[in-house]
């Protein structure tokens, strides 16, 4: 009769590893701002902005934030959920009131790029959520 106990416990030791790496949805988060958003806990830590395109295309226009340029085509194809910033984007500078307006995301921060409205991990830059063409 063979032993396979090496083999057995480098199975149950793959297997494990692999249940302990696998990224766990974490469902409904209400932050302080008091919206809903799927928080997915992973890598990338992605949540969606919190807020609607029409919402937010409204607060631009009561600041006065409108007629930004897009981004070049080759350059917005690289942004996406879960991606890092492209290098050398250039951020525009958003007041304080109209910030303390969208919805608060512990860990986020809001950033103007182009024409767009993007919410990223504070530090990392990695892109949570886009709003195309707020600032159009």
């Amino acid at each position: 009769m063979s032993r396979n106990y090496p083999i057995r416990s480098l199975i149950v030791l793959i297997t494990a590893s692999l249940l302990c790496a696998a990224p766990v949805q974490a469902g409904k988060n209400k932050g302080k701002s008091g919206f809903d958003a799927d928080v997915d806990v992973g890598l990338s830590a992605t949540i969606s902005a919190g807020i609607s395109f029409g919402d937010a295309r409204k607060l631009a226009t009561d600041y006065k934030l409108t007629g930004s340029k897009p981004l070049p085509p080759g350059i917005r194809k690289n942004m996406a959920r879960g991606k890092p910033m492209p290098p050398g984007i250039a951020k525009t500078r958003m007041p304080d009131t109209f910030i303390s307006q969208l919805p608060h995301h512990e860990g986020h921060e809001w950033l103007h790029i182009g024409a767009d409205l993007v919410l990223v991990v504070a530090g990392t830059l990695i892109i949570s959520d886009i709003l195309e063409g707020v600032f159009d």
